[in-house]
Formats: structure tokens, C-alpha cells, sequence
């Protein structure tokens, strides 16, 4: 943990400059960021098996508005140094990442100066329906939406396989989800439309709202945990 640290306040070092330096005497220092985020994905990871372990890759850093004031101008630069700081620790201790690392910065009245919070959260690399119309306009013109990982994704009958491989309609990158985990079946009848969601012999399982199900109704706003990623469905009556 010292050494990518150390490598960590290095390249910074390098960066700051003028005002860049000036506003990094605010009360909450990078390198406090740095080790606050080593520490959140030290204490979340997950194990997934003996030789795999899930960590988040999404992470907020609170901030107190004064220290979000100084810090904000050069939040790009110092969202870069720590990413690469986090890359290495996953690394160094082999660790499993589900998408893409992302690191943001929220101003929050909550926080005095000098204090700061670090949120995570595992945001799994989505893969939409092949041929499926992502706009605005198919969303609203859909009686059946799944919400993951802030994508919307409007569905017709019969519905979509959900899985991590290629096989799989709608693919989720997410190490806790089978190659083809589940299926949402969507059944139209005239106005009426029922949705089901149905386990395809996956190795975890499928919740529906907090319970193991190997076929569940589906009604607006019901969760469903696949691995380590929640789906939301959203279901509009046809009018």
C-alpha cells in the first residue's frame, strides 16, 4: 500500500504547479483521498471465489463546498492520478473489477472543511440488445423498461436472455452473473402485460425483491439482483 502511495505523491508532485499547488493547502490533502480510497476498496471486495475477489469501480469523494471550491478546477487531473492509483492497487492485489474505474467529485453541505467521504458502488460494463433502439423516443414508446447501471433499456415480447457471455441478449459484465443467468419474459395480452422474470440454472441465483426465485411475476419497480447488479424494472400500462 506505501509503495503506490509514494508513487501516487510522486506524479502529483509533478503536476502541481501555481494555483494548482495553492488550492491543494485546502484542509483535505490528495494523499488523504488517496489512502481513503485504497481503504474502500480494501474493506468492499467481495469474494466472487479462493482465487477472486469483486471490488467497486464507480467511487464519489464528498467533499466539505470549500474544499470542493479549491479542489474542483483540477478535479480532471487529480481524478486521473487517482485512478491510476487505484488501477495499481487492484493489481497489486489481484483483484476483480466488473466495469470501467470512475472517480467523482460531489460538493455536499453535510461536510465540514477538512472532512470528506468516500462512497462505491459496483457498476457492472452493460452490453445492449444487438439491434435494440436506445433513444429517448423508443424508451417512451415501451411498456417494459430495465434500468441498470443508469442505462435504460426499452423491451418488446417475447423479452431477453441476461448473461456475462456473448450468447447472451442483454450481456453484463458483472463476474457474479453465469454465462446466460436469466431470462424477462414479457407476454402482451391486448392492454395487459405480464413480465416474469425466470432462472436459467445459473450458478447465484436470481432475488426478486430480496428472495430467491426460480421464476417470479415482475410487476413497476421491482428489483432484481443478478450477481452483483440490480435491475430495475419499470412496467407502463398500455393505454
Amino acid at each position: 500500500m506505501a509503495g503506490v502511495l509514494q508513487r501516487f505523491e510522486q506524479r502529483l508532485e509533478g503536476a502541481v504547479t501555481g494555483a494548482f499547488a495553492r488550492a491543494f493547502r485546502s484542509a483535505v490533502q490528495p494523499v488523504e483521498i488517496a489512502a481513503a480510497l485504497q481503504r474502500e476498496v480494501d474493506n468492499s471486495a467481495h469474494i466472487l471465489s479462493r482465487e477472486r475477489m469483486l471490488v467497486p469501480n464507480d467511487f464519489t469523494v464528498e467533499l466539505s463546498p470549500p474544499d470542493f471550491d479549491r479542489l474542483n478546477p483540477f478535479s480532471s487531473t487529480l481524478s486521473d492520478e487517482l485512478a491510476t492509483l487505484v488501477k495499481e492497487h487492484v493489481v497489486e492485489q489481484r483483484y476483480t473489477m466488473a466495469g470501467p474505474l470512475e472517480i467523482s467529485f460531489k460538493k455536499t453541505g453535510e461536510l465540514s472543511t477538512g472532512r470528506f467521504r468516500v462512497r462505491s458502488r459496483t457498476n457492472a460494463a452493460v452490453t445492449p440488445v444487438a439491434g435494440q433502439r436506445m433513444t429517448e423516443t423508443a424508451v417512451r414508446s415501451s411498456n417494459v423498461i430495465l434500468e441498470v447501471n443508469g442505462m435504460r433499456h426499452p423491451l418488446d415480447a417475447p423479452g431477453v436472455v441476461i448473461g456475462r457471455g456473448n450468447e447472451a441478449d442483454l450481456k453484463i459484465d458483472d463476474p457474479g452473473i453465469s454465462r446466460r443467468h436469466a431470462q424477462i419474459k414479457i407476454h402482451q395480452s391486448g392492454a395487459e402485460t405480464t413480465v416474469t422474470v425466470v432462472d436459467l440454472d445459473s450458478t447465484n441465483g436470481v432475488v426478486l425483491n430480496g428472495h430467491k426465485v426460480a421464476t417470479g411475476v415482475v410487476s413497476n419497480g421491482s428489483e432484481i439482483r443478478l450477481g452483483n447488479t440490480v435491475i430495475v424494472i419499470r412496467t407502463i400500462e398500455a393505454t
